[in-house]
């Protein structure tokens, strides 16, 4: 079987493994829902007052995406790695043709289509709940693409570190939810202490924030110099910054897949 074999074959035997777990597949849409229930027709925003969700809605269009962004990938393949290693699964997954690499190119594919499904859902929703206006545009799907095989990669080193499945879902509530508040997607860079503001761009949910942002929002008129970074607002700039981080997180995650148990 070629490459593109093995990986096809493991993409969709791991997309009915993800069908058939309907808590997951309801949760993973059920969530971002919510979310905007919440904070885009519960709690207004007010652009004409301060604090938080004082920007209009369509600044946190970028953030609501971000959200199915970095918890699904990192909380699927984090707990599909710890799975794997509970049951013995990479010791059979080294005696098959198929390599780490290429296992993790599969599980990334399923959540790009998974996400992708999701971020529609959200897209609607935004226009069916808010009156938030933003711009249909097709840089949309790489970032998410891109955004998604990052945190695949990043999940794939918790599920490689962590001791068990509740150890996993532990550790990426401790990394995605500083990320989810400390990268530009709810909480714009003025209200953060003027020290702190350069460690935004550490975070690479920052460059997809950002980018997503200015290509379906505009860039906001309030971001300094210290908020721009390297690469300022231009959507192409922080789309190519994502993708050199993407490609390192997955070489990364694939490289700590344990090759036995």
């Amino acid at each position: 079987m070629s490459r593109l074999g093995r990986i096809a074959a493991e993409t969709r035997a791991s997309w009915y493994a993800f069908v058939r777990r309907r808590t997951a597949v309801f949760f993973t849409f059920f969530f971002p829902i919510i979310l905007i229930l919440i904070f885009g027709a519960l709690i207004r925003t007010d652009p004409t007052g301060g604090g938080l969700f004082a920007e209009p809605a369509g600044y946190y269009v970028a953030g609501y995406l971000a959200v199915v962004v970095l918890f699904t990938p990192l909380s699927r393949v984090g707990s599909e790695v710890a799975r794997h290693r509970e049951g013995n699964r990479f010791e059979k997954l080294a005696t098959t043709p198929l390599s780490r690499p290429e296992w993790l190119v599969a599980q990334t594919l399923v959540n790009v289509a998974v996400i992708g499904l999701a971020s529609l859902v959200i897209l609607a929703m935004v226009l069916l709940v808010t009156d938030a206006s933003f711009v249909a545009s097709p840089l949309v799907v790489p970032y998410v693409a891109l955004g998604v095989a990052l945190f695949c990669g990043f999940g794939a080193v918790l599920g490689s570190v962590a001791g068990s499945q509740d150890g996993v879902i532990a550790a990426s509530n401790g990394v995605a939810i500083p990320l989810l508040f400390l990268s530009e997607t709810f909480v714009p860079p003025a209200l953060l202490p003027e020290w702190f503001v350069p460690f935004m761009q550490l975070s690479p949910l920052t460059y997809f924030a950002r980018g997503l942002r200015s290509a379906t929002y505009g860039a906001p008129a309030d971001v300094g110099a210290s908020g721009a970074g390297l690469v300022g607002t231009d959507p192409l700039l922080n789309l190519l910054v994502l993708a050199g981080l993407a490609v390192g997180f997955f070489a990364v995650g694939a490289y700590a897949l344990p090759r036995t148990d």
